[in-house]
């Protein structure tokens, strides 16, 4: 039996029931990482002497959990004690963590076998994964394309079968965007559901943390995981974590689910909309009445969030000073020359392009002008959202306008890399749960995504929406064509 084909639901059933070792399922899936990921290129690190003896200790009775011998992949921006987080950046190239994640411990505590660390786009700053310092994630669906971003080496991996799951993190649609353009699943939930802690951040009011799998079903148990109120994140939502997988088979049937609209216009792919359209047809079908949205400042939300992020992020990076933190420059003349070559050396250009868009809306003069106005119209875009709330349970609509671009397409071009998020910034924005699921595929047979919307910490609804159309179709069984 191929375990790396499987679930994991599958596994951990298989390896409770003593069925399988779970040193035999991670050696099926160092494996496949050997044969395959030589191609795609979605790994930085494999820690397979760590991996090994966590799936040891789950044999021998030591390491138990909903997540026991589940071999599962960490996007390289959460800290993983005494294991490399580089954040895809020349600037931590050698930083290896004192402590885990937040995260990266209840992965532990659960079980999971930690197979290693993803590629991403620098700092989590993209929407391809091209911009690592390292090297390019690969589509598993077509080795030209892209396999979006930043998650794009937890997509690639999961979509390829050489981890059975992995996390990711989502500022502006980095779980959900990636989840489409690969064929998998992937759940961003509510700002403050999962802790940061240990998350190097990008944008500290929009980052958070999600699970990528194979269906929803891995993300419902995955996120059962991972959620939860964490003392070390301000942030996080001191509130009950529900039991995901117990809601998950309802169904649609009396709900009502809005269709915005604004997500249907120019720069929509035909087969993207069609395939979304189909989905939506499906739900009418199993009972869900489909009712006509307007969420008015969508057209807004790509203009919000490059403000917002990047004023974020030129804070959040000014400790990469060569000082305190991260690469310093060999050779110098004076402090000033020490920050700005470290700097220069460290940053990839899209990093530097970001904090330079930051500190300029920072800047004096023109705060009020960019900065201040942008999160005027974030509340107006939450707002759009708290009415749609009144009218239905969940919203419907597609994650990417376009399938996965070829490899340096729009590398030359951050404007048309920056639009491929339109359809995902404004969920950050407004600190809602969104999951994508496969939803049909192009005639040249690559991925579609749908995005269905959720209120604030009302994930259960998001993920027993996806599993209503997810039970109905096969797209989320299909295999990449590697071989």
């Amino acid at each position: 039996m191929d375990w790396t084909r499987k679930s994991a639901f599958e596994i951990r059933e298989a390896v409770s029931r003593r069925e399988v070792l779970a040193r035999a399922v991670l050696e099926a899936h160092l494996a496949r990482i050997d044969a395959v990921d030589p191609r795609l290129h979605a790994f930085l690190t494999v820690s397979r002497d760590e991996a090994r003896a966590q799936a040891d200790a789950v044999d021998a009775g030591a390491a138990k959990g909903p997540l026991a011998g589940v071999p599962v992949a960490v996007k390289d921006n959460m800290c993983t004690r005494g294991v490399r987080t580089t954040c895809a950046s020349r600037s931590l190239e050698q930083f290896k963590p004192p402590y885990d994640a937040t995260v990266v411990t209840r992965l532990r505590e659960a079980g999971a076998v930690l197979l290693g660390k993803t590629n991403l786009d620098e700092f989590a700053m993209g929407s391809s994964t091209e911009n690592s310092a390292f090297q390019k994630t690969l589509n598993p669906w077509d080795l030209s394309r892209i396999p979006g971003g930043s998650s794009g080496g937890s997509a690639a991996a999961v979509a390829a079968d050489l981890a059975a799951c992995a996390t990711g993190s989502d500022t502006g649609g980095s779980i959900r965007q990636p989840a489409a353009l690969c064929g998998v699943t992937g759940l961003k939930p509510t700002y403050g559901r999962v802790s940061r802690y240990g998350l190097v951040a990008f944008a500290s009011s929009l980052d958070q943390i999600g699970p990528m799998t194979k269906d929803t079903r891995d993300a419902a148990l995955l996120l059962s995981v991972l959620a939860g109120h964490d003392p070390m994140d301000a942030t996080s939502a001191p509130l009950v974590v529900p039991d995901y997988l117990a809601a998950l088979e309802k169904g649609v049937k009396g709900m009502r689910l809005g269709l915005p609209r604004e997500y249907f216009g120019s720069g929509m792919d035909p087969e993207v909309e069609a395939s979304v359209r189909a989905a939506v047809a499906t739900y009418a079908r199993l009972g869900a009445e489909v009712v006509d949205v307007s969420l008015p400042n969508t057209s807004h939300g790509i203009a919000t969030y490059y403000l917002v992020a990047p004023a974020e992020a030129s804070s959040n990076l000014a400790r990469y000073d060569g000082v305190h933190y991260g690469h310093r420059a060999a050779t110098y003349e004076g402090l000033l020359s020490m920050y700005s070559r470290s700097r220069e050396e460290g940053f990839g250009a899209e990093v530097k392009r970001r904090i330079m868009l930051g500190t300029f809306a920072l800047s004096a003069g023109y705060y009020d002008a960019y900065y201040n106005k942008a999160l005027k119209v974030r509340r107006l875009i939450k707002q759009d959202f708290d009415r749609a709330w009144e009218r239905v349970d969940a919203i419907v609509c597609p994650t990417s306008p376009i399938p996965a671009f070829k490899v340096g397409e729009k590398s030359d071009d951050p404007l048309a890399m920056y639009l491929c998020d339109v359809l995902t910034v404004t969920l950050n924005l407004a600190g809602l749960p969104g999951v994508s699921v496969p939803c049909g595929f192009t005639k040249g047979g690559l991925p579609v995504g749908l995005q269905v919307i959720g209120k604030a910490f009302d994930e259960e609804t998001v993920l027993r929406v996806a599993r209503a159309f997810e039970r109905e179709t096969d797209f989320h069984r299909r295999q990449a064509p590697l071989e």
